[in-house]
């Protein structure tokens, strides 16, 4: 019996001035860790209903909103990218920042009693909890800084994404999306040729791919088992 579909899109990333593809009925949440934002930020920040700082992804939104507009008043911008929650340990958010979105109306979330996970896991799991939309099955958490910087941090993200695989999490940076590809289904992923490509990669994790095969790539895959 084949395998139900699942797609994939990165229409998410077409400038809002881009008509999104008139299926896409999506649902989106932002998450900011604590990495340098990337230069699409304020576009998802924009497209999503709701928007949760991990921990010091606080003050990477405060002092990177503004460098990415350069041209707009920067008070202005911190007010207008407010997150609607900032959540995690709080062992990285500068005083100052918690202070000023506190005063702003974000909801703050102390969860430093919780050291056995991580604040994307923590992150993750206020949102499916509550989620922004009605239809958790066309939820989609977009997070940004998830790549760079230490290598166990890497890791620890893309951990979530086995962690939450019944959920849509895709891991941005500005060279690169990741995303599970759970072996529940067959996948159809649409490329955003604008925005994207000419390189993408398919990597079996925690053990190997009992077969694989592709089309559309410029080498296909044929059955093959992925080591």
């Amino acid at each position: 019996m084949p395998l139900p579909a699942m797609a994939h899109s990165s229409s998410f990333l077409v400038p809002s001035s881009s008509p999104l593809p008139p299926a896409d009925d999506a649902v989106y949440a932002v998450v900011v860790l604590n990495q340098r934002l990337p230069r699409f930020a304020p576009l998802l920040w924009d497209r999503a209903q709701l928007r949760v700082c991990a921990d010091g992804g606080a003050n990477r939104v405060f002092d990177g909103m503004p460098e990415l507009l350069p041209g707009e008043d920067p008070d202005e911008v911190r007010i207008r990218y407010k997150p609607d929650v900032i959540k995690g340990d709080m062992d990285s958010i500068r005083p100052e920042v918690k202070k000023y979105y506190s005063n702003l109306g974000a909801e703050i979330v102390d969860e430093s009693h919780d050291q056995d996970t991580t604040d994307l896991h923590k992150c993750v799991s206020f949102i499916t909890r509550n989620p922004p939309g009605s239809e958790k099955s066309n939820l989609h958490i977009l997070v940004l800084g998830a790549l760079g910087g230490r290598f166990d941090h890497e890791m620890g993200n893309i951990n979530v994404l086995y962690r939450f695989s019944n959920i849509r999490i895709i891991l941005l940076s500005d060279d690169c999306s990741i995303f599970l590809l759970p072996k529940t289904h067959s996948h159809e992923i649409h490329i955003e040729r604008s925005i994207e490509g000419p390189h993408c990669g398919l990597i079996p994790m925690g053990a190997p791919s009992a077969s694989t095969t592709t089309k559309g790539l410029r080498w296909n895959l044929s059955k093959s088992i992925e080591l």
